[in-house]
């Protein structure tokens, strides 16, 4: 947990100095009420809980809000929030919309019992793609098109927020994929430069590297 723990604020230090508009989008630690409610949901319908590495990582950010810039962003394009390359940190009770989205009327299981919470996600719904935690590690999911899991990329959350925070410090800009990091309105915002996720905001987009 101490690995997540210095991971995490070291990410939050480099959002606060470059990228405060992100910075002032992270939530409080989550409650343990938060916590706890949203895991009762998950024992209830699936039969297995939280791991302890998620629940350190809310335990300092309970998830993201998304800020008013819209003096700057007049077609609301920027989630202020969207400062890491999969996503958003989704809070502990969006954080089980995926994986209960995966039972049927009946109880059939079309995720085939695996046991995974997904800590981050697409937007705040997170129904259709986004980055799940199970006991192998840190992977993508997505139910675009039939629902499925890709393997591991990170073996931990400590191990994907290291490879965000060494991408940001020392480059290259491509360490984990195509999306790079940039900075537009005080947001740090992850987009490949080919294919660019922003359209009338793309030329203030300014990448780190």
């Amino acid at each position: 947990m101490e690995r997540t723990a210095t991971a995490w604020q070291q990410l939050a230090e480099w959002l606060r100095v470059h990228a405060p508009t992100s910075h002032a989008s992270i939530l409080p630690p989550a409650t343990e009420a938060e916590i706890e409610e949203a895991e009762g949901h998950l024992r209830h319908y699936c039969g297995y809980g939280f791991s302890p590495e998620l629940v350190a990582l809310w335990a300092m950010a309970g998830g993201v809000r998304q800020l008013d810039i819209d003096e700057y962003d007049e077609e609301g394009e920027v989630a202020t929030g969207r400062f890491l390359p999969h996503g958003l940190l989704l809070t502990p009770s969006q954080s089980v919309l995926p994986r209960l989205a995966g039972l049927d009327s009946q109880g059939k299981d079309y995720w085939e019992g695996a046991q995974w919470a997904a800590p981050f996600g697409n937007y705040r719904e997170a129904t259709d793609t986004g980055l799940y935690l199970s006991a192998a590690g840190l992977g993508e999911w997505s139910s675009y098109e039939g629902l499925f899991m890709e393997e591991p990329l990170y073996p931990s959350i400590a191990a994907y927020l290291e490879a965000v925070n060494r991408t940001l410090r020392e480059g290259p800009a491509g360490l984990m994929g195509s999306e790079v990091p940039g900075i537009v309105y005080g947001c740090l915002i992850w987009q490949n430069p080919q294919d660019p996720r922003l359209d009338e905001t793309f030329t203030d987009w300014r990448p780190v590297h």
